[in-house]
């Protein structure tokens, strides 16, 4: 049964935490140190999705799951909450934000459901910022450890939910090219590395605002030519070797014809 291995790997995670009888470096760890972990398993999740391995899936999520239970297990430990308490509490959200299907709700489309979840987490947000005393954004609970694409794609959906946003893609790639220009600006006029970053990451902040008027995902696409430049690299490489050669046994024009072979033939 489900509930028996839940159990099971509570029960081994108290073990190993155990102050004096459990594993060395998993009682050192804090919340803190595995958070960098709980964030590459994330990824390692994705990773087998995009490959379709439905065994790396399944392991990679036992992987996920013991990160969840590690964090639990430390809460625990301080008595701030046990595993049961964030899965009791998931359980309620879901049943909170789904009234179409726990409640009196009538919305039968995606479209009708999203909206319906977006003005629910409207509602918590107003709640969660009154309840600390303060004033309730829309750019509220946008975490800062999301990567920077996710993160800038997330600030500029809640922004555009209220009105702040172009209606149509011209002005948003008229943007793109201010941002270049004045980034060309800074290169010519010799700006420090402080002008140049800034330049640089409003460019960006741009190109994703690009993509998400396409309704592109930023985090997908660049991971695809990621994919394409690590194949494309490869294939020059294997080109090289089978001369017994190395990309820095070649001169720039050399690589470019090979790269540009690459991409004729992927």
């Amino acid at each position: 049964m489900p509930t028996a291995n839940i159990d099971r790997l509570i029960d081994v995670m108290a073990r190993l935490r155990h102050p004096t009888e459990g594993c060395p470096w998993d009682v050192e760890q804090t919340f803190e140190t595995i958070v960098p972990y709980t964030i590459e398993e994330a990824y390692e999740v994705a990773d087998a999705v995009s490959r379709g391995d439905t065994d790396a899936l399944r392991e990679e999520l036992g992987d996920l799951l013991l990160q969840v239970v590690f964090h639990a297990r430390m809460a625990e430990e301080q008595d701030e909450f046990v595993f049961d308490d964030v899965a009791g509490a998931i359980a309620e959200k879901l049943i909170r934000r789904h009234p179409h299907v726990f409640g009196d709700d009538t919305s039968n489309t995606a479209g009708a459901v999203k909206e319906t979840w977006e003005s629910l987490k409207a509602i918590e947000r107003a709640e969660k910022a009154a309840k600390a005393g303060q004033s309730a954004s829309v750019l509220d609970d946008v975490p800062a450890a999301f990567p920077a694409l996710m993160r800038a794609e997330k600030l500029q959906k809640r922004a555009a939910r209220v009105g702040f946003d172009w209606p149509e893609i011209t002005p948003v790639l008229e943007k793109v090219n201010e941002e270049l220009d004045e980034l060309k600006s800074e290169i010519d006029s010799g700006g420090d590395a402080d002008r140049l970053s800034d330049e640089a990451g409003d460019l960006l902040f741009s190109c994703v605002n690009v993509l998400r008027h396409l309704k592109v995902d930023p985090e997908a696409a660049l991971r695809a030519a990621n994919a394409k430049f690590e194949s494309r690299f490869r294939t020059v490489e294997a080109a090289l070797a089978a001369e017994n050669r190395q990309p820095h046994d070649a001169d720039l024009a050399e690589l470019e014809a090979l790269w540009q072979r690459a991409k004729t033939s992927s």
